[in-house]
């Protein structure tokens, strides 16, 4: 389903000659006019970076702002700065970014991601889970043995958000029991569920970077795996030399096989390719069903842990509802109509044109906090640009999917650090520092423009 609703915005994209957004509001109803490009139109987001970026960089403290604090003020500074809209109206735009039905899915994963994290450790499954890795994999691989099941798993279901939520809580438990860096360790995973964001078949990224560009899915992969290989080779060899020294002193426990199972269903199931919000519901459901068989936990203790969980994803949903409200009005103000002006007016030759596509779905993505609607706002325009400069639409798709995935994966009020962090218990900033291999992916792509490799699709 959520495959087809891609399709069907894919499809607007093509038949639209432009772009509205929507600035007057009429019986509760918007109606589209024009909005002027400004770059005071990007200024939410700065003012935002800065209180919690850059704040937390000099005082050195990653936690001395609180990001709902950070997307507070600089929500009501959007609102503030909006112009030809009265007040309320003002706040219905801000309300309808909030609103957007990706948004509220994403929410829908939290939820239900946290009633299953709580639930799985309350039953023990989180400890069990931790004992059977320590006991399988060699102590010395533990960092790169994890790099490649979050890359497999990723590149299987196709989704970053699926692979964080079955990985995190784990990887987490051998952190706190092992002494070992939590953001490290958890930047393993958010950089390995990258792999897959950026290569699998059956994820949005993939979706609409090879329909945007149109090309097929499987030139499209050839050509990115070239791509994005190096970084992945390079990134593993570093894990495989920093886990060297790792010696873990772990006291053997009898396997509890039987509390493993809602990791074994949840994997399980997201590698078939369910749903994420519905392998997550099957995942709450078989917690419940092990720790009452074992005893752990009877219904209403299951039942509190449930609501002790999606209380905890409290914070995560509000900064995610004011993100998208933000971010609307950055839209909505003509923000993302700038970068698009500004870029494509220095385009020059076939490199100037590559580059100017890294560009547009970079900073398309750091205003949208969404890689595939990214890919979708700027996919036509890189097309155009594309045809007009000679880019191999193979290179062209690529480029869109490799750089939106970099950005996706180091900016602190994406869904994926955002859920990642709360699930680890951490700062978005603490982990970001960490996160090897969407900086690597990112480096070796414009490596890739400037040394214009690989050569078949250059």
């Amino acid at each position: 389903m959520k495959r087809f609703f891609l399709v069907i915005m894919l499809n607007h994209f093509y038949s639209s000659e432009k772009i509205y957004t929507f600035v007057s509001m009429k019986e509760n109803h918007l109606s589209p006019i024009k909005s002027k490009s400004g770059l005071w139109a990007l200024s939410p987001l700065f003012v935002f970076l800065f209180l919690y970026l850059v704040t937390s960089l000099i005082v050195n403290d990653f936690y001395k702002v609180p990001i709902t604090v950070a997307f507070s003020v600089s929500s009501i500074y959007a609102v503030c700065i909006t112009k030809g809209l009265s007040l309320n109206e003002r706040i219905m735009q801000f309300s309808q970014g909030a609103a957007d039905k990706n948004i509220i899915l994403m929410i829908w994963i939290f939820i239900l991601a946290g009633a299953f994290a709580q639930s799985a450790k309350d039953i023990g499954a989180i400890d069990a889970t931790v004992n059977l890795t320590l006991q399988l994999l060699p102590s010395n691989l533990l960092l790169a043995g994890f790099f490649i099941a979050a890359c497999f798993i990723s590149l299987s279901i196709g989704t970053s958000v699926g692979t964080i939520v079955a990985l995190v809580p784990v990887i987490a438990g051998i952190a706190e029991k092992t002494g070992m860096d939590m953001a490290f360790m958890t930047a393993i995973v958010v950089g390995g569920a990258f792999f897959g964001d950026n290569l699998s078949f059956i994820s949005d990224t993939t979706i609409a970077a090879t329909r945007t560009q149109g090309c097929a899915m499987r030139d499209k992969f050839r050509a990115n795996f070239l791509i994005v290989l190096p970084a992945a080779l390079l990134v593993l060899g570093y894990y495989i030399y920093a886990g060297m020294d790792i010696s873990v002193i772990h006291e053997a426990k009898p396997i509890e096989w039987i509390k493993v199972t809602p990791y074994f269903i949840v994997l399980g199931t997201a590698f078939i390719g369910l749903n994420v919000a519905l392998v997550l519901v099957l995942g709450i459901i078989s917690t419940g069903i092990v720790g009452i068989a074992t005893g752990s936990i009877d219904m209403f203790e299951w039942f509190g842990s449930m609501g002790t969980g999606i209380t905890n994803m409290g914070e995560l949903i509000i900064v995610t509802l004011m993100a998208g409200g933000m971010l609307e009005l950055i839209r909505f103000n003509g923000g993302v109509d700038y970068i698009l002006k500004v870029l494509t007016n220095k385009v020059c030759g076939k490199r100037g044109a590559e580059f100017c596509i890294a560009a547009l779905v970079s900073i398309a993505n750091l205003c949208t906090a969404n890689n595939t609607i990214a890919i979708i706002t700027v996919g036509p325009l890189a097309k155009d640009i594309a045809n007009k400069y000679g880019v191999d639409n193979r290179k062209s798709a690529s480029i869109l999917d490799t750089f939106s995935c970099m950005v996706q994966g180091i900016i602190p009020y994406g869904a994926q650090l955002l859920i990642a962090s709360k699930l680890a218990s951490l700062s978005p900033l603490s982990i970001i520092g960490y996160l090897y291999y969407p900086i690597s992916i990112g480096i070796i792509a414009t490596f890739s423009i400037m040394l214009r490799y690989p050569k078949k699709y250059s």
